[in-house]
């Protein structure tokens, strides 16, 4: 019994040690897909945007199984979550920019869902099938002064992104206080609009999702990869009205 138990056991770490990181990692985001849709989304407040454009619309650049999980069980987890969050409390009645704006003062079940959802629902408008280049007019004279070139911006904007250690944001805001753009970045699905100690407030304009959930599956542990590749689809007619609007705000 005990050589049969432990040729089975020799067995199976065989087997899952010829199973690729990525495979498994690939299987946990399907189930945790199939679990997301199978459960109803909490009656609240707040809503699931739709993607502004279908799964496979950023390809090759960013792979449509990762942006259905993305989307439809990440995205929908934090909306979810941050409706059974405010349920019943006098949040219920904030608006998510000012749930963000107090996230100071908030619980972190409020604060960490409120986050995620603000943060996922800028990012699909920021990207775009069409996106990629550079940007134009007053953006790009904004990124020339206030970082020396375009090129400069992108390398500075890069190191935030490899550099935010485990999870987080990049950023690109623009702090009206100081009339500039600024990079920073955020850890976990915190953001520039919270009131919290250490965070560098301003406008995002344009955000980076450096979770492993955004291009694990196609890029396994390589996010240097998956931020060069974030720059084909970059939506800079979208980013450059919201640097006019928040110059103007």
């Amino acid at each position: 019994m005990l050589k049969r138990d432990f040729l089975k056991n020799g067995l199976l770490t065989l087997v899952g040690a010829m199973v690729s990181p990525a495979l498994l990692a690939a299987a946990h985001e399907e189930k945790l897909l199939r679990e997301a849709r199978a459960t109803p989304m909490a009656d609240g407040p707040f809503t699931l945007p739709a993607l502004p454009y279908a799964f496979n619309a950023l390809e090759p650049h960013i792979d449509a199984k990762t942006m259905e999980i993305h989307h439809d069980a990440h995205h929908k987890t934090y909306v979810s979550k941050l409706n059974e969050a405010v349920a019943g409390k006098p949040e219920e009645k904030l608006s998510l920019a000012q749930l963000l704006a107090s996230a100071s003062k908030q619980p972190d079940a409020i604060r960490n869902n409120a986050g995620g959802h603000w943060n996922h629902s800028f990012f699909w408008q920021i990207l775009s099938p069409k996106g990629g280049g550079q940007p134009t007019a007053g953006l790009a004279a904004a990124i020339n002064k206030d970082f020396g070139s375009y090129e400069k911006f992108t390398e500075e904007f890069t190191k935030a992104a490899t550099g935010r250690f485990g999870s987080g944001w990049a950023w690109l805001i623009y702090d009206k206080k100081a009339g500039k753009l600024m990079i920073t970045s955020t850890a976990n699905q915190d953001n520039p609009l919270m009131d919290i100690a250490g965070i560098q407030r301003g406008t995002p304009i344009l955000g980076l999702d450096v979770w492993e959930h955004a291009y694990y599956l196609k890029h396994q542990n390589k996010r240097p990869d998956y931020i060069k590749t974030f720059w084909n689809v970059v939506n800079w007619q979208e980013v450059g009205s919201r640097y006019d609007e928040a110059r103007k705000g």
